[in-house]
């Protein structure tokens, strides 16, 4: 399922999280369960001091955005990552080929930089994705 598809069709661009975006997204994805804004807050606290409103604001900000899902339950939200962080990654490294204007010429620039360990992750993941598309269409590879 694509979820950065709006009404229109058009896939909606996936920003980069900002500073406190991205400590929240760590924490919810790391916590790998659903969490509270006090939940959050009290994890975050440890590094840094932030106010239980600044916390909240910004988590119904990802909700907003579509960053975060959220229930109730009893009296307080409880928020969870609609997207796993390598989903999000995923999306991003979209948007920024999608950017390019040259996609072969950034994925050379890129590929040349990776460590060869890296490549052969790359290598694999492309192999696993054409494997998984063959099957979704009945093909046998």
């Amino acid at each position: 399922m694509d979820l950065r598809s709006s009404s229109t069709g058009k896939k909606a661009r996936v920003r980069p999280f900002g500073d406190l975006e991205a400590a929240i997204m760590a924490e919810l994805w790391d916590r790998g369960q659903p969490a509270t804004v006090r939940d959050v807050l009290a994890a975050l606290n440890g590094t840094r001091s932030l106010a239980y409103i600044t916390v909240m604001t910004v988590m119904d900000n990802l909700h907003r955005k579509g960053q975060l899902g959220r229930e109730m339950t009893g009296r307080a939200w409880l928020y969870r990552p609609i997207r796993t962080r390598a989903e999000h990654a995923a999306a991003l490294l979209q948007d920024v080929l999608a950017d390019a204007g040259d996609r072969q010429a950034a994925l050379i620039h890129f590929v040349a930089d990776l460590d060869s360990d890296s490549v052969s992750q790359l290598r694999s993941a492309v192999e696993a994705a054409r494997r998984r598309e063959n099957q979704t269409r009945g093909d046998t590879a």
